[in-house]
Parts: C-alpha cells; sequence; structure tokens
C-alpha cells in the first residue's frame, strides 16, 4: 500500500524535532488501530535513529464497552506494569486519532471520572515530569475526525499537514518573541465581546508551543495566579470531552474560583466535570492560540487551541513548566473566539481582533 510521503515527513518530525530521539533511547509510540500506518512510519524512524520503539496500539470501538460493564474493581485496578513502561522510557508519542469521536457519549460519565482519576498518575508523570520523559501529541488525519471537521478525508489531510509542516525553527522565533512579552507583564484583561475577565500572570512561566509537545504546535500558554480570576466569559466554540459536547459555556469567576456556570447542552456535564475535585473550578491554564495554518473550528482540541485569533482557558490543573499553582485530575481546555475582543497587558493592548499589536 502506498505511503503519503506527508506522513512520512510528520513521522520525522516527531521523532527527530519534537522528541530529539537518541540512540538507544526506548520510545513509546501510542495510537489506535486507525492510525496504524503512521505507527509504522514512526517505528521505522526510531529505528533508523538506533534507539528502541515500545508500541501501544488501542482496540477500536471498545471503551464503551468497558464502561458499560466493567466492575468496580476493574475500573479501579491499576497497570503497575504500563506505568513501569513509561518510567523505564525516555520518550513518549501519542498519536491523536479517532475511530468513532463520539463513542462515550452515552457512557456513565462517573464512571470515566473515576477511572481517569485512576489512571491520572500515569497521565500525570508523561506531561509533567520533562526532566525523565520527554513527549509530543501528534496528529494523524482519519475519517472520524475529517467528519467532525465538517471536511472531506483529502482536505483534512491537506488540513493536518499544512498545519504541521511548517518551519518550527523560524516560527518558533515569533513564539520566543510573545512568551518574553508576557513573561514580563502582571496584568492580563481579556475584554470584548461576551468577556470581560481579568487575572494575574505575574511569577508564571510563558511557554512559546513550537511543536516540541504538539504537534501542531503553535500557541502561547502559561498558568494565571490561581485565585485571581474574576470577571465573566462566554465560550462560542462548544468543548468536547469523553464524547460529549459542551456548548455555549458561561463561566463566572470570583477570586479564582467558577462561582456560576451554565451551558445550552450538557450543563450537568460541565457541572459534573467542575466538581471531580476541589481544584476543577479553578483555571490552570491561559493559552493564546497563534499557528497561521488554523484557522477553522475542528472539534479536535489539538488543532482548535492553536486557532490564529482565539484564547483558551483549562479548568483543572496548572502544568509544572508553568510554575504549577493548583492540582486536579482533570485538565480541560476550553477555546473562545477573540476575533471581537482584546487582549489587554498591564493596561496596553497587545492583541486587538486576534491580530498582535506587538
Amino acid at each position: 500500500m502506498p505511503i503519503d510521503l506527508r506522513t512520512r515527513k510528520l513521522a520525522q518530525l516527531a521523532v527527530r524535532y519534537s522528541v530529539a530521539v537518541k540512540p538507544g533511547e526506548k520510545v513509546i509510540i501510542s495510537g489506535g488501530y486507525e492510525s496504524v500506518p503512521f505507527l509504522m512510519e514512526l517505528y521505522k524512524e526510531i529505528i533508523l535513529r538506533k534507539a528502541i520503539p515500545i508500541v501501544k496500539i488501542g482496540l477500536p470501538n471498545i471503551a464503551d464497552f468497558f464502561y458499560k460493564y466493567a466492575n468496580e474493581e476493574q475500573l479501579k485496578f491499576f497497570p503497575d506494569y504500563w506505568f513501569n513502561t513509561v518510567k523505564e522510557a525516555q520518550a513518549y508519542i501519542g498519536v491523536s486519532s479517532n475511530e468513532n469521536t463520539r463513542e462515550l457519549t452515552n457512557s456513565n460519565s462517573k464512571k470515566i471520572a473515576l477511572r481517569q482519576g485512576i489512571m491520572h498518575p500515569i497521565s500525570d508523570y508523561i506531561v509533567n515530569t520533562s526532566d525523565k520523559i520527554r513527549r509530543v501529541s501528534v496528529a494523524f488525519p482519519c475519517v472520524s475526525l475529517a467528519q467532525e471537521a465538517e471536511m472531506s478525508l483529502n482536505e483534512y489531510e491537506n488540513f493536518v499537514y499544512n498545519a504541521c509542516l511548517i518551519n518550527w525553527k523560524l516560527f518558533g522565533k515569533r513564539l520566543d518573541e510573545l512568551a518574553r512579552i508576557f513573561e514580563r507583564g502582571k496584568n492580563v484583561w481579556l475584554k470584548g465581546e461576551n468577556v470581560d475577565l481579568k487575572f494575574l500572570i505575574k511569577g508564571k512561566n510563558c511557554v512559546a508551543d513550537k511543536g516540541e509537545e504538539n504537534m501542531p504546535g503553535g500557541e502561547l500558554f502559561m498558568a494565571p495566579v490561581r485565585e485571581s480570576l474574576n470577571g465573566g466569559i462566554k465560550f462560542e466554540y462548544p468543548a468536547i470531552r469523553d464524547g460529549k459536547e459542551v456548548t455555549d459555556i458561561r463561566l463566572v469567576f470570583k477570586e479564582g474560583k467558577v462561582i456560576e456556570s451554565d451551558a445550552s447542552k450538557n450543563k450537568d456535564f460541565l457541572k459534573e466535570m467542575l466538581n471531580v475535585d476541589e481544584n476543577a473550578s479553578y483555571v490552570g491554564e491561559f493559552g493564546i492560540g497563534c499557528n497561521p495554518k488554523i484557522n477553522r473550528f475542528t472539534k479536535d482540541l489539538l488543532f482548535d487551541e492553536k486557532i490564529n485569533g482565539t484564547i483558551h482557558l483549562a479548568l483543572g490543573m496548572a502544568y509544572k513548566q508553568n510554575g504549577g499553582g493548583n492540582d486536579s485530575k482533570i485538565h480541560w481546555d476550553i477555546v473562545k473566539d477573540m476575533h471581537k475582543a482584546k487582549i489587554i497587558l498591564d493596561g496596553k493592548v497587545v492583541q486587538e481582533n486576534g491580530k498582535w499589536k506587538v
């Protein structure tokens, strides 16, 4: 079967640039059955780098069955064997693809939350211990994601590869410039249509996502000072988690905590997520989408949080690389369009209607 040469280039980018695999290292590549062609290219590239690939392939259409029939012992089982494997690896490449994006729509959300809490130590290790394991989440175009994005597969393939196969070193310099501006900042004010929200970022690290931990990259992200958020925001784009789509989310903050929440669809699920633990109703991340090749909403967060002219807030966990400050079992990004709003930093407009002023 012929391979799209862009798939090979993307595999090379992930292995050589994103996680910079070295000879002798153990590298986990993990993805669903639909991503096998890409996993094969990753495998070959890791071998060519004289490293050791460890392959984890998820079975299709099995998650819903698990949540319907798994008993308490099965739900609470922690895979020590897998955690040990992860801790022995030096790099982790997670492939973002899905055979059925809505498989868990009608599954028991409490069981899902319980299972995610049990598995949290593994995901937390992969995400928050960059000194021990380098990781990247990398996109691979498949039919279900094309359907969600309302594109043909050919259109979606072009969209994915155009967003990923750019000159990251050149674009990264611009992202670094913007990150330095926020590193020096203190007061953020999001002001405009459907938003009037103020918070502090002083002392928090602003990270430029240059395709090293996400592919595609193309965002700035930082952790707000936990108790500093005051005001309200409404999100034009839906937030999707565990197959459930929550639309028209509105949040009101006081001293960092969500004190009011509403949604036109799946409001109960939103409230469940806000109550997963005591820190889930605080914000762990403020991100700004910057990728010039991503200009439409696709219902895939790996792309949507990078949409040029958007911001996103993540309920729950604050990344340690941003300075931490909020531990939670969830990290749920919600994206807002800023084409009719401003980002004001220390009294100066740095972005207006989605365009940078600096």
